[in-house]
């Protein structure tokens, strides 16, 4: 009997940041702009990459608002 596993995960990394107006709604922090990059990987090799921009909570991480 042979078994197949196959790992497919996503990868989310911060680019570049500037702080923004406003705080966050879960935990009261900060607010900064952020260019993101997500990466999907296939048993750990990427294949596929998504910039995109997003609003995110500098201290607990969360991401307000994104814009794709």
């Amino acid at each position: 009997m042979v078994v197949f596993c196959f790992l497919v995960d996503q990868k989310r990394q911060v680019q570049g940041s500037k702080p923004a107006a406003g705080i966050c709604s879960r935990c009261g922090g900060g607010a900064s702009v952020a260019d993101m990059k997500t990466a999907t990987r296939f048993c750990y090799v990427p294949f596929y990459w998504k910039s995109w921009r997003a609003i995110i909570c500098t201290f607990c991480g969360a991401v307000l608002r994104s814009y794709r």
